[in-house]
């Protein structure tokens, strides 16, 4: 058997010091330095094989937290991990505790295309991997293929109109990491945020939809709506590479920050749809009369089509295991909810026919997130805004 994390984590704005990232937001070299701590701290206490990072706006930086991080812990190992000369150092625990450096893991950092100079720069993402990569990592943002997604009038006529995407707002991740014999494809993605997309006027001044004062309730609706409709479409372009894995014969594990819980329209396309449970109470898609339903025969293959290309929450798996009934890793304006997700394929669940392996548990690092809405509550804006996530997964050999 092999044991074996996995983690996402949205460190939240990592660039180094004196940097404007955004307008007129920049770290001094005191914060950067805490920053960097503070993140330092969250690996360790993590300790994960795999992690997938959101919101790299450089390499450097991030070195610079893993450095840290491996430093930190090696020096909290001299002090809890006894010596071959204790004869109790083969306790389980020790094992619990020791911090694993990240001195030989591989790290393949994905930059965003759409990154611009100071107060106008974009994140990227990273996976590192002390399993290292079986192949060169892929990084997916500027389409070879522009998405067209056309709409079809409401009688089924032409004339709806459509929809087309370039490139993504942020890259998608993809690496296949060898795990125990087998080959994984992880994906690490941020799909676009709930913010609004309000397009520049022709001159280059601010679209009128961020004047406050001069608010427009409806404008900054139909900026929503554009933002939905891209974050949708991400979704779908990470699908078709989910689904493309699958059928290559590999399992996958899809994380990151997804900027939607798992029942919105976006996860849902991410996650594949939800089988019925018996297909042969269903109208044919070519009836030709009320009783002509699917057979027995065509439902059993219309549920592997539909089981083999599903994904499974690991926050859903863990919490109808125990008596857990809330996980959440943001929490704003009252309203706490999981955006950060890791999704896996039916390779990973022990009940399905071509496990691999299960997941045994399911951690969320949450105690730094406090709710904004309340004056009471502390805040600091050099931690993270997202909760980590990760999971604990045990595989039989390859």
């Amino acid at each position: 058997m092999t044991d074996f994390t996995i983690a996402s984590f949205n460190v939240k704005n990592l660039i180094g010091p004196d940097q404007e990232y955004y307008t007129f937001q920049s770290y001094t070299p005191e914060e950067y330095a805490w920053k960097v701590d503070w993140l330092a701290e969250q690996i360790q206490t993590m300790n994960a094989d795999i992690v997938g990072f959101q919101e790299i706006f450089e390499e450097s930086a991030l070195r610079d937290v893993i450095a840290q991080a491996d430093v930190e812990g090696m020096a909290g190992n001299e002090d809890h991990i006894p010596g071959c000369n204790k004869r109790y150092r083969r306790k389980a625990i020790f094992a619990k505790l020791a911090y694993h450096p990240y001195t030989d893991a591989a790290l393949a950092v994905a930059p965003n295309i759409n990154d611009g100079g100071p107060g106008a720069r974009r994140p990227g993402l990273a996976i590192l991997s002390r399993l290292g990569f079986a192949e060169p990592p892929v990084v997916l943002q500027d389409l070879e293929t522009p998405v067209d997604i056309p709409f079809s009038g409401m009688g089924g006529d032409e004339g709806g109109g459509s929809f087309r995407i370039e490139h993504l707002s942020r890259p998608i991740l993809k690496a296949r990491i060898p795990v125990g014999g087998h080959i994984i494809t992880v994906f690490n993605c941020h799909l676009k945020s709930k913010l609004g997309e309000f397009p520049r006027a022709a001159d280059g001044a601010a679209p009128p939809e961020v004047d406050l004062v001069n608010y427009d309730p409806v404008g900054r609706a139909l900026g929503s709506l554009r933002a939905g409709l891209r974050r949708m479409a991400e979704a779908w372009v990470l699908r078709r590479e989910i689904v493309a894995e699958l059928e290559a014969g590999f399992p996958v594990l899809a994380l990151g920050d997804f900027n939607d819980g798992m029942h919105a329209v976006s996860s849902e396309i991410i996650s594949g749809e939800v089988p019925f449970r018996n297909y042969a109470w269903m109208l044919r898609h070519d009836a030709e009369h009320r009783a002509d339903r699917y057979s027995d025969a065509e439902n059993e293959i219309i549920q592997e089509k539909v089981q083999a290309a599903q994904l499974h929450s690991a926050e859903t798996q863990f919490v109808r295991r125990s008596s857990r009934d809330m996980v959440y890793t943001t929490a704003f304006g009252g309203v706490y909810e999981s955006i950060d997700q890791i999704y896996m394929s039916r390779q990973f669940l022990a009940e399905s026919a071509d496990s691999i392996g299960a997941m045994e548990y399911f951690s969320v690092f949450n105690d730094h997130l406090t709710d904004g809405s309340h004056p009471e509550a502390p805040y600091n804006k050099l931690a993270s805004d997202h909760g980590q996530i990760m999971a604990h997964f045990k595989l039989n050999e390859g």
